[in-house]
């Protein structure tokens, strides 16, 4: 881990902890009160089993070269509703139910935030005009909605039927592109594109995640393809985005209880396994 960074003078707080729970690797930056990232940003891959405890031990591995901060904005693999996880279909099963701000603020000692990881690289992508929707390509499939540039909340397009009785998710997730290669994976997001542009109707679309460097198609003229270090610059707006709500704030903030992990690179366990 590089060596720790300098504190910022008082004039340049909150300074603000980005970080990103993936599939395959956890990221984190800070940033300053204008969103511009603070030095370089870090990234460990994500242990397995991706248990809570795990992840939180590898947080807590990845702030110690970052230097300190103020507060505390997470992006996640799944549904946030107030803080608590519902929904992890590319983690560990044991996640739905655990009060991911509350335990972050434990360990960490700063107040935190957090929503859907496509929810937040949107708000690192965003313009904050009319209606624009974000998708990520990742182990996952991600998406998150705009008007006007707030967040319509708990959004998973993801999981909804696209093609053959199988899910955006099954087809167009990292697995997905392995098994039938870029050429057909691409068409496959060009049918998916074509078909969320008629059901919702958006003004623009940003394609973020770590596969968006795989896409080949001719993109219409109101879809962009957007950096994946949105997903951390984003994490300023969940302090400014009142549609965000925060859980009450966690009394008697201590050390954390979760034991490292050696992380290694992670499968998901929820995409279908048979070729389409």
């Amino acid at each position: 881990m590089a060596s720790t960074q300098k504190r910022s003078t008082p004039a340049q707080q909150p300074i603000t902890l980005a970080i990103d729970i993936g599939g395959s690797g956890i990221k984190g930056i800070l940033l300053s009160p204008t969103g511009q990232p603070m030095g370089e940003r870090f990234r460990i891959v994500t242990p397995q089993p991706s248990t809570p405890q795990a992840v939180f031990a590898g947080i807590a591995e990845l702030v110690q070269g970052l230097g300190s901060f103020d507060r505390v904005s997470v992006g996640f693999p799944g549904v946030i509703h107030q803080g608590q996880v519902k929904t992890a279909p590319n983690l560990d099963p044991s996640w739905p139910g655990t009060n991911l701000v509350q335990e972050l603020e434990r360990q960490l000692k700063k107040p935190a935030r957090a929503a859907n990881d496509a929810d937040v690289q949107g708000y690192g992508a965003i313009k904050g005009q009319g209606v624009e929707l974000v998708i990520t390509l990742g182990t996952g499939f991600g998406t998150a909605l705009f008007v006007n540039g707030h967040l319509v909340p708990n959004l998973e397009i993801a999981h909804h039927p696209f093609r053959k009785r199988q899910t955006y998710e099954v087809q167009l997730g990292a697995h997905a592109l392995k098994v039938v290669g870029k050429k057909r994976w691409n068409v496959r997001l060009a049918k998916a594109i074509e078909l969320l542009d008629r059901v919702i109707n958006f003004d623009h679309l940003y394609i973020g995640g770590g596969n968006g460097k795989k896409v080949t198609i001719a993109l219409p003229s109101h879809a962009t393809i957007v950096s994946n270090t949105a997903g951390l610059l984003g994490g300023i707006a969940l302090w400014a985005d009142s549609n965000v709500i925060l859980t009450p704030a966690t009394k008697g903030l201590g050390k954390g209880t979760a034991q490292k992990r050696a992380p290694r690179k992670k499968t998901s366990k929820t995409l279908q396994k048979k070729r389409p």
